[in-house]
């Protein structure tokens, strides 16, 4: 880590601190990284208390890193919380009532957010127990998918709307496909017809709110904690409107190549339907949305070669690997 990163990551350290006293923690509170990827996630220990809390830093890089888009993804956290049997972070306020903070950094070039979440106790499932994971996560889901059907959206909510479009034209900010790693010449041609294909499907897609609304949109196995017979969600930062059935999709980020996938599909479906249904039409038509999804992954992995070691260790494979997909994907409907 350079330098300059230091003395970044440490000014935001000291912003959230100085933010934190305003809310009721007492004043042997300890604030430390605790995790990174596209946001800064920091923990808050008081030992005045009996449980941890979490401060989320947002990049300010993706396009939805405003107090207005922030305020609206805290106000569907909190709403399922208070409607849903779902587990997810609760939301705190500071004595004055506010929830979102923007912080003033000389040093960074972004505007930058904080909010305050409960610490959730799980883990992460395990990738090789996932066949009852899926299941369990499929239901979680429709409860969250029942939701946003029948919930009130507030007067000013804005989030992102994950269509087709959107996510292959890179409109949010992840990074463009296209610049993923290694996307040369024969690999871009590949990529182009796959996307081609997904367009011109996904132009038949219904957005009727049976299976077009508010969802997580990140509902992979780093924002799924497991505690016993308890499944939490956490990481709300890319919720948006979108299908239902994507959910699955980004449940399956970065293991679309298992061998068992079809078991992990079938499992999802299972605990869906628990509670909830899908369009068939939209069931067939899941391979677009699984490569759908690879393709905005793709361009995420390219745009954090400077940032993340998990993306600069994966980064040719994931390409590789994606060709393989898009093959498969055109083979099927061309």
């Amino acid at each position: 880590m350079s330098n300059v990163t230091d003395a970044l990551n440490e000014s935001i350290r000291v912003e959230v601190v100085g933010l934190l006293s305003g809310y009721a923690f007492s004043a042997k509170t300890t604030v430390s990284m605790l995790s990174e990827s596209e946001n800064k996630i920091f923990l808050i220990n008081d030992p005045a208390r009996s449980e941890n809390y979490v401060a989320r830093v947002n990049s300010g890089r993706l396009v939805y890193h405003t107090q207005e888009m922030i305020d609206s993804e805290m106000a569907w956290l909190q709403a399922i919380r208070s409607d849903t049997d779902v587990t997810v972070p609760a939301v705190l306020s500071d004595n004055n009532g506010t929830i979102v903070h923007q912080l003033h950094l000389p040093l960074s070039d972004t505007t930058r957010f904080m909010a305050v979440y409960s610490f959730l106790p799980g883990v992460e499932p395990p990738e090789d127990h996932l066949d009852s994971g899926f299941r369990q996560l499929g239901e979680v889901t429709a409860q969250l998918n029942l939701h946003t059907r029948s919930w009130e959206i507030p007067e000013g909510f804005q989030r992102p709307t994950w269509t087709a479009e959107a996510i292959l034209d890179d409109t949010y900010g992840w990074g463009h496909w296209k610049d993923g790693v290694c996307v040369d010449s024969d690999v871009l041609s590949l990529l182009i017809r796959a996307e081609t294909t997904i367009l011109h499907r996904a132009e038949q897609f219904p957005r009727d709110r049976s299976n077009f609304g508010l969802i997580h949109a990140d509902l992979r196995l780093a924002n799924v904690l497991v505690d016993g017979d308890n499944t939490a969600i956490i990481d709300f930062d890319d919720c948006g409107f979108g299908w239902y059935i994507y959910e699955l999709a980004a449940a399956l980020s970065f293991l679309e190549e298992r061998p068992d996938i079809q078991n992990l599909i079938k499992g999802w479906h299972a605990g869906y339907r628990k509670l909830s249904e899908i369009s068939n039409d939209l069931i067939e038509e899941f391979p677009t949305f699984l490569l759908l999804r690879r393709l905005k992954l793709l361009g995420w992995v390219g745009y954090q070669q400077r940032n993340l070691a998990f993306a600069r260790e994966i980064g040719p494979k994931f390409t590789a690997d994606t060709c393989d997909l898009a093959s498969e994907y055109i083979k099927r409907y061309s």
